[in-house]
């Protein structure tokens, strides 16, 4: 018996948001937009899920306004993924449960750390800015102005040319751009194939 995508009998915010982000990889999506990730193929190289699994995903996310679908190119079509205001309301959410899993699931090391642009100081646990000498001292830091840079956790020779990306520290929001392999020139663009 497949399970239903719905909690139809429970009267609850949470239950009618898990409608939206609960199904398995969803969330990761949601997460990768947040670090740049905007293409099918990036998506689909840094989470490893199955093609359709991907898809239906990414347009669930579309049609419930999370994610808007903008095409970059026309010949072969192909679009890109970008995060709506919904979209964008779901930082931190994800920043939470990010700092949950690192502080109650047992040898769970930090993967990220996300900084202040501005003043450089890592956020507090609420988002915030703890830094008592920048002007933004005590209030949540908007996505677009956090840097996000790597962590004690994370692999320093990933497989995926998305993972080799995200290694340098970078900003939020900013659309993912490659590094080319070992041995091409500088001015190579990565191909990472795209689905869509």
């Amino acid at each position: 018996m497949a399970l239903g995508k719905d909690y139809a009998h429970q009267q609850c915010s949470i239950a009618r948001s898990l409608e939206v982000v609960g199904e398995r990889w969803t969330l990761l999506v949601v997460r990768d937009a947040f670090y740049g990730v905007r293409r099918y193929g990036d998506f689909l190289a840094h989470l490893g899920a199955p093609r359709a699994v991907l898809a239906a995903r990414l347009q669930a996310l579309v049609d419930a306004g999370v994610l808007d679908r903008r095409r970059y190119q026309e010949s072969p079509p192909r679009d890109e993924y970008v995060l709506t205001e919904a979209g964008l309301a779901l930082w931190p959410v994800l920043r939470a449960l990010g700092a949950w899993g690192r502080d109650r699931i047992p040898g769970t090391l930090p993967m990220r750390r996300f900084h202040h642009a501005a003043c450089g100081t890592e956020l507090g646990p609420g988002g915030e800015c703890p830094s008592a000498g920048c002007p933004s001292h005590g209030r949540a830091v908007p996505p677009a102005d956090i840097e996000m840079r790597p962590g004690a956790g994370l692999d320093p020779d990933p497989a995926d040319p998305v993972s080799r990306a995200l290694l340098r520290p970078r900003r939020l929001l900013v659309p993912l751009e490659h590094e080319p392999p070992a041995g091409n020139s500088p001015a190579a663009p990565v191909v990472v194939p795209d689905g869509h």
